[in-house]
This record gives structure tokens, sequence and C-alpha cells, in this order.
């Protein structure tokens, strides 16, 4: 007990007291983190670096550096590449096309028909170079490469003889201007990284550079305009609650991936020095020197060549050290970057060694749950929906115009079957027992317009009737492949039935 104690002895109890408090709420912490082997402390988890901070704060220093490296990994690396692209086409495919939803059969041919003069042509990209299904493919790209991607409404004259008057403008998220950040004064609006917020948490606006920053010519201007978020779509796929932005997909595999090319690289520096084929001549100084005449030591050596040495001379070649672990090495960290991405590793590689039917199936319909969750958590709500609202809007500016408020019932493409027989028998028990209707088993295989496809049928066979054809995957003409259906009454026998029965 110190001097302090002894003359106040009443507050030296009071902070024995405070310590004693401190001590044991220093041991629960510490049971607590035992509990937890991811919440302790110690050696083990020295230099384990963890943030509390919200997701735009954890992001915002990240996101331009996160998209350059992933272009560059997309540019140089076949992996990356195989992985967007590959992404890309099992979301979007041939395209996720609407099927109009309005009260009448004649509004919906309407829409039909506009939809395809406008999203089937050229005329809905402001860039003149995509439909709206390559739109689509080139905006998943975007979203995987980069993390988002914005889409600009723009609205059009009718005098620009367009079949509807808007266009969508494709932007990278570079054109959001980061700079923007903070509360704006005067107002309850916030700016979230180039996104502008009200009060409520809603997206009122987008702050757009009126070019690519990294344009040659952006030193002209840098300076960023207010768009109202009616005429901006913002696809991306949130990770956590009050995301702003997306960033990109690659972001937890980008250092693998780039490891995996310096280790190609070293390999294959390996192999070049291997091949390399090195002597070395040693020679004896006791021998003393060369006799005259003596032939000197070749420079290169070549196939079948005989040399005669020095006294004295001895000559060894180099062995340069091999890896025997690469291929280990490789099945390994594509297996990684694979598992990071959401997609099959032979998607990934282009590598079926070993793969079997089973197997390559259950991977193939993890992959397509996958697959629905970016089409109707993503890609369908935030574009899909978004552009046919535009559209709508649009098309009212028409002669002969639908005024109805009409949704849009939106098909994806169509899902290749691993077993198509057994999947087909499958389709037709449910079709059979009830499990599910015709129309909705068509749009399951891709069939857009099952009305139209039903028309096609009634078509084909009309025409086969006409030219007097039996095909034998007829079903009204065979009970199976290879076995006629019971024969069709003929007039002649219908004549002598009415005949009997006269006569009885």
């Amino acid at each position: 007990m110190g001097i302090y104690d002894t003359l106040f002895p009443r507050r030296a109890a009071r902070r024995a007291e405070l310590k004693l408090q401190r001590r044991k709420a220093e041991l629960r912490l510490e049971l607590l983190e035992r509990g937890f082997d991811g919440a302790a402390l110690g050696r083990r988890n020295d230099g384990w670096r963890s943030t509390v901070a919200d997701a735009n704060a954890e992001n915002a220093p990240a996101l331009a550096r996160l998209r350059n490296r992933a272009r560059e990994q997309r540019r140089n690396n076949p992996y990356a590449e195989r992985a967007v692209t590959g992404i890309a086409d099992n979301v979007v495919g041939a395209g996720i096309v609407p099927r109009p939803l309005a009260k009448s059969g004649r509004s919906n041919k309407r829409l039909g028909e506009l939809w395809s003069a406008w999203a089937a042509s050229l005329a809905c990209d402001a860039d003149g170079l995509e439909n709206f299904y390559g739109l689509q493919h080139k905006i998943m790209e975007t979203v995987v490469e980069a993390g988002e991607c914005l889409i600009r409404r723009r609205r059009r004259y009718s005098s620009d003889g367009l079949p509807v008057p808007v266009q969508l403008q494709v932007l990278e998220p570079d054109f959001l201007d980061e700079r923007k950040d903070g509360d704006i004064a005067g107002t309850q609006n916030r700016i979230i990284q180039g996104v502008e917020f009200d009060a409520l948490g809603r997206r009122v606006a987008y702050w757009l550079h009126d070019q690519h920053p990294g344009a040659n010519n952006t030193w002209r201007t840098l300076d960023s305009r207010r768009v109202p978020a009616e005429d901006v779509i913002h696809v991306f796929l949130p990770k956590r609650p009050g995301q702003a932005r997306g960033y990109s997909w690659l972001a937890p595999v980008l250092q693998r991936l780039r490891s995996f090319d310096e280790m190609e690289d070293a390999i294959i520096e390996q192999a070049k020095i291997a091949a390399c084929f090195a002597a070395f001549v040693s020679k004896d100084e006791t021998q003393g020197s060369p006799k005259k005449g003596q032939a000197p030591l070749i420079e290169r050596m070549e196939p079948g060549i005989v040399q005669e040495l020095g006294i004295g001379e001895e000559i060894s070649f180099g062995t340069p050290p091999t890896f025997n672990g690469y291929q280990a090495y490789s099945w390994q960290a594509l297996h990684a970057v694979a598992v990071g991405l959401g997609v099959p590793y032979e998607l990934l590689t282009g590598d079926l060694k070993g793969v079997n039917f089973s197997s390559g199936r259950m991977g193939w319909l993890h992959f397509a749950r996958r697959v629905d969750v970016w089409q109707w958590r993503m890609l369908i709500p935030q574009l899909c929906d978004r552009t046919w609202q535009w559209f709508m809007e649009a098309q009212v500016l028409l002669p002969g115009a639908v005024l109805e408020d009409v949704r849009a019932e939106w098909v994806p493409p169509r899902r290749d079957m691993v077993d198509p027989k057994a999947e087909t028998e499958n389709v037709k028990e449910r079709i059979r027992n009830g499990l599910t209707s015709w129309p909705d088993a068509l749009r399951e295989l891709g069939v857009t317009d099952p009305i139209r496809h039903a028309e096609q049928i009634a078509e084909a066979n009309r025409l086969l009737d006409e030219k007097g054809l039996i095909l034998d995957c007829d079903p009204r003409k065979a009970a199976s492949p290879g076995s006629a259906a019971p024969a069709q009454p003929t007039n002649e026998s219908e004549n002598n039935a009415g005949s009997d029965d006269q006569d009885a």
C-alpha cells in the first residue's frame, strides 16, 4: 500500500473496486473469445485484418483498383476471360425474352410486334452496335468484370424514325463521380460514391461524368452532371445490406489468378533454361600447356559429333533444377478460382478429364441454381423490368399505343439437358400428372410464346394431312415408334355401318 492509499483510504478502495470490475470484464471477454477461434487473440491470429466499417466505407477505396486489376487479368489471363464470358453465356445466352401480359390478345400482339421491331434490332442501342439481347450479354460481362454497370435512358423524338422513341446507353461504372461523397448542404440528401440518396434511403440521382475519366481527352473536363434516378439503371449484386455500389466478382480470386499466371511464367522459363544444353570444360593445370598443333576445343556441339579432348581436359554438363509439383498446384489453384467465382471447374478450364455423368450432373445442377439467382435476383428485376417500363412509357407516344399498364413475364434462355431422354420423360410425366402445365413446361425449355408454338404445331399437322404424309413421330397416327395406331375409319366402312343400322 502506497502513501496515497494511506492518506486517502476511501479513494483507494474505490480504485481497487474499479480495477476488480475491469479484470472481471476482461476475464469474461477472454472466455467468450475462447469459444470462437475466429474471435480469439494471440499469436495464431496476429496480423488478421478486419474492420467494423459498413459496406460503403469498406468498398470505397478499393472499387477502382479492383475493377482495373480485373480488367487487366481478363485481357491477359485466359482463365479470367473464360470465367467472365462463361457466366454471361449461361445467364443470358441468346437473351432473356419478355412475354406481354395485357388484358387482350390484341394488345399483346401489338406490344410483341413493337418490342420485336425495337429490341431485336439495333434501334434500341444508342451506339448502334447491339440489339437488346446483345446489350444484356455485354451488361452481364461488365457486372462480372467491374462489379456493376450503368444503363442510361436516352429519350428520342418521334421524328428520329425509331420503332419506339427511346434508346439505351450502356456505361461503365467509371462514369460515376466518386469524388461526390457526403451530405448535400441545405437538403437531407446524401451522396455515397456518386449515388445520391434521399432522407428515406431511396436512390434519387446519379452523378455521371460526360466522358470516361480514362479517355485521352479527359483533361478538358472532369465535371459531372446530376442525372435523375428514373433515367438510370444500376445493375449490381449487393453482398451486404446498405451497399450502394458493387465490386468486381473477381475480387476473391484476383491474387490467385495473378499468382497462377506468375507460376506459369516461371515454369516456361524453367523449361527454356533446361533446353539450354550447357557444357563446361575443366583443365588440369599440372599437365602443362597443350601441345602445338592440337585442335582447339569446339564451341558448338552438333548431333553425332566426336571430339577428342586434350590431356587433362574434362567436360561436364549443367543440370538445371526442376519443379515436379506443377500439375497438383495448377489443379488446386484453378479449383479455388472456380469455387470463388461460383462456376464449375470444367467451365473455367474446359478440362473434362475424369468427369463422369453423375459428378458432372451434380456440378451443373448447382451451377444452374446460381444462374437462377443471378437471373431472378439481379438481371431481370434490375435491368429487364426497368427496360420494359421505359419501353411502355415510350410506346405511348406512338399512334395506336397500348395505354393500359402492362407487365411482362420474362423467359430465360433454354438450359441444355444433361440427360435429354430422361429429362424429357420427366417433363412428360409432370404434365400428365398435373404437376405443371404445358405452357409452363415449354417456358422451362425456352419457348417464349406457347400460343405461337401451338399454332405452328397445328399448321404443321395440316400440312402433313394435306400431303398425305404419316410420320413415325406423329402421335395422332402412331401409338409409339415403330407401331401403327389403330386404323382410322374410312368413308366406305362408315357407309356400310349406316346401311346395317337401317336394315336392323
